[in-house]
């Protein structure tokens, strides 16, 4: 199981998660701040929970390229 979470409130709007993970991660054109597709919110905690092992490399870009650090991404 990988497991990826977003701090979406403290997002920045840089797009470097797009750029690393389009598959996981879109920008919104409401706020510009970045989406982490088909994930739960849990108190400003976005987590997506996916069985797709393919899916670990292009987010652990997406965390390592990360500003402000509100990308965590582990695996079970």
């Amino acid at each position: 199981m990988v497991i990826v979470t977003l701090q979406r409130d403290k997002c920045i709007g840089c797009n470097y998660c797009v750029e690393m993970a389009p598959g996981q991660f879109q920008m919104s054109k409401k706020d510009g701040k970045s989406v982490l597709l088909k994930s739960v919110n849990a108190k400003g905690f976005y987590t997506l929970k996916s069985a797709d092992h393919t899916i670990v490399e292009n987010c652990e870009l997406a965390q390592k390229a990360c500003p402000v650090h509100i990308i965590a991404v582990k695996t079970t």
